[in-house]
């Protein structure tokens, strides 16, 4: 990943910097102003993943299996940014808008997060860009020393 850091006016004139990130690793960028990731201590907080095509930045809506196996490379991809694994993984939040969806999430779920992290699954209302699924994770690059 690169960050290229800019200055630019704010409307009263005053300069601010921003920056642009070039997104290198294959996976999408945040759809709202938060982090794709926060660190402390050794574990890795993940926001939310939905099915969001990498490489044009939407959400493609193909099925609920499609979606699912989006939104599990979407994760791997993202772990690997940071030199952590799907089996790094130690807690997933699983956000589903129709939860009759439930038994087609978990034979995608089980092929990707094979040591089986503690989880929590929910219906919601909705979710960004009208996704079928959205997928949060908690990761440790010290997993074994974990209690």
């Amino acid at each position: 990943m690169v960050i290229i850091f800019t200055t630019r006016q704010n409307t009263n004139g005053k300069n601010i910097k921003s920056s642009e990130i070039n997104n290198s690793h294959g996976t999408p960028e945040p759809v709202g102003p938060y982090s794709k990731y926060k660190k402390t201590g050794n574990l890795y907080f993940f926001s939310w993943q939905i099915g969001i095509n990498p490489y044009t930045n939407e959400l493609e809506k193909w099925g609920i299996k499609e979606e699912a196996i989006q939104v599990c490379r979407n994760i791997k991809a993202l772990l690997q940014e940071v030199d952590l694994w799907l089996k790094d993984v130690i807690k997933t939040t699983i956000f589903l808008k129709n939860i009759n969806d439930f038994d087609i999430v978990n034979e995608v779920y089980k092929d990707y997060f094979i040591l089986k992290p503690a989880r929590s699954t929910v219906e919601v209302s909705n979710l960004p860009k009208w996704a079928s699924i959205e997928i949060e994770v908690i990761a440790s690059h010290d997993i074994l020393n974990l209690k």
